[in-house]
C-alpha cells in the first residue's frame, strides 16, 4: 500500500469529518426517519423539532464563543433559571421591563464569570462551577420554589406566536445565529476572540485587550442564556426555576463540539453549532418516536460526543 493510500483515512478523519460529518449525520438521520418513522415529514412535527431545538441553539451560540477562547461556561442553565424566576415578578411593570431585568441578571452573571476568569485567573470550569450550583439555588429562592403561571399575552407571543407561519421563537434564534456569525467573522471583537483562543500568550504580546475581550465573551454567553430562559418561559407559559435550563449546558457543549468547534479554542463554527444542536434534537426525537428508553438515548448521545472528541483530537495531532 502506498503512502498516499495510507494517508487517505487520516485525511478523512482530520479534514472532511470535522467539517462535514455533522451535516452527513443529519441527512442520514432524516433519511432513516422518512423511511421508518410515521408522520416525520409533517409540518407539525418539523415545527415541534425546530421549537424544541431553538433554546439549545441560542445557548450553544454563547457557548461556542466561550469555547472559541478555550474556555467553558457551566452556568448557562442557572442563568436560564434566573431569567425564568425574574420574569413573572416584573411582568406587572410591562413586558419590556421584565425582559430588561432578566437580561441584566444575565449581564451580572456574565460579568462575575468574566472577572473570575480574566482578572482573578481562575480556570473557566472552576469559575463557572460556582454559579452552576449557586445560580439555580438563587433562582429557586427568588421564585419561592413554586411553579408560576404566565398569562401576559404580549410576552407569550414570543414563545408561542407565529410570524409568516414560522414560530417567532425560531425567528429569534435565527436572528441571534446571524448576529453571532457576523460578530465572529466581521468584527474586530470576533477576530480578537479567535486570536486569544488560538494563542493567548501571543495575543497578550501583540497588545490585544485580552481581559476585556474575555469578560465580553462571558457576558454575551450569559445574555444569550437569559434570552433562552425567558423564551422557554414564554413557550411553556409558566416559570419553574428548578426545571428551566436543567442540564442544558451539556446539550450546548455537545452541539458545539459535534458542530466542529474545537475545545482547544481558536475557531468557532457557527453553522456547525446549529447543525450540532439540530442533530442532537433529531436523535432524541427519533428515540422517542421509536419508544426507546431515555437511557438508550443518553448512550447514543455519549457515543456521538466520543466520536466528535476523537475526531477533534485527530485533527489537533495532525
Amino acid at each position: 500500500m502506498t503512502t498516499e493510500a495510507l494517508a487517505r483515512p487520516r485525511l478523512f478523519t482530520t479534514a472532511w469529518l470535522p467539517r462535514y460529518g455533522v451535516y452527513a449525520a443529519i441527512l442520514l438521520l432524516i433519511a432513516y426517519n422518512i423511511a421508518f418513522t410515521p408522520y416525520f415529514l409533517t409540518l407539525s412535527n418539523l415545527r415541534i423539532q425546530l421549537i424544541q431545538a431553538a433554546p439549545v441553539v441560542i445557548v450553544a451560540m454563547g457557548m461556542a464563543l466561550v469555547i472559541g477562547t478555550e474556555g467553558i461556561d457551566l452556568s448557562v442553565g442557572s442563568v436560564m433559571a434566573l431569567a425564568a424566576a425574574l420574569i413573572p415578578l416584573y411582568l406587572g411593570y410591562g413586558v419590556i421591563a421584565a425582559i430588561l431585568v432578566s437580561l441584566l441578571a444575565g449581564v451580572a452573571v456574565g460579568l462575575a464569570n468574566g472577572l473570575l476568569v480574566a482578572k482573578v485567573g481562575l480556570q473557566p470550569i472552576v469559575a463557572t462551577l460556582a454559579l452552576f450550583v449557586g445560580g439555580r439555588g438563587l433562582a429557586v429562592v427568588i421564585s419561592g420554589g413554586q411553579l408560576k403561571d404566565v398569562r401576559n399575552e404580549d410576552f407569550l407571543y414570543l414563545g408561542s406566536g407565529d410570524l409568516l407561519q414560522i414560530p417567532v421563537l425560531v425567528w429569534i434564534a435565527a436572528l441571534l445565529v446571524a448576529v453571532v456569525g457576523f460578530t465572529v467573522r466581521r468584527t474586530v471583537f470576533g477576530r480578537r476572540l479567535l486570536a486569544i483562543g488560538g494563542n493567548r500568550p501571543a495575543a497578550e504580546l501583540a497588545g490585544l485587550p485580552v481581559k476585556r475581550v474575555l469578560i465580553g465573551v462571558y457576558v454575551l454567553c450569559a445574555v444569550l442564556a437569559s434570552i433562552a430562559g425567558l423564551l422557554s418561559v414564554s413557550r411553556i407559559q409558566s416559570s419553574d426555576a428548578s426545571a428551566v435550563g436543567l442540564l442544558i449546558e451539556l446539550s450546548a457543549i455537545t452541539a458545539v463540539v459535534v458542530g466542529g468547534t474545537p475545545l482547544t479554542g481558536g475557531r468557532v463554527r457557527v453553522l456547525g453549532t446549529v447543525a450540532g444542536a439540530l442533530l442532537m434534537q433529531l436523535v432524541v426525537a427519533t428515540m422517542i418516536k421509536h419508544d426507546l428508553p431515555p437511557s438508550t438515548t443518553e448512550m447514543v448521545q455519549a457515543v456521538i460526543i466520543l466520536v466528535a472528541v476523537y475526531v477533534a483530537r485527530e485533527r489537533r495531532t495532525r
